[in-house]
């Protein structure tokens, strides 16, 4: 292992992986792992599709301008879009 490995700017050190390798041969607990809690909330009961599209510099210059003005997301500002046009 390389002195320069880094996680989050703290060095790791020999002794972390040893640790790290003990925990894994002692086994994890599945059900335990799969829980959620971690990450982003959930926007409603369902989980979220997630949709590429493809947009030019200048259409995402525009969103992200409205974005700052609105001290929203670029993703909230394209739903609010999207969901005017559905109406």
């Amino acid at each position: 292992m390389s002195a320069d490995e880094t996680i989050n700017g703290v060095p790791v050190t020999e002794e972390q992986i040893a640790a790290w390798a003990a925990e894994a041969e002692a086994g994890y607990d599945v059900k335990a792992l799969k829980q959620r809690g971690r990450g982003r909330p959930g926007r409603g009961a369902e989980p979220s599709q997630i949709v590429t599209l493809r947009l030019t510099s200048a259409e995402l210059a525009v969103i992200d301008a409205r974005a700052a003005r609105e001290n929203k997301s670029r993703s909230e500002v394209i739903r609010e879009a999207l969901a005017a046009s559905a109406a």
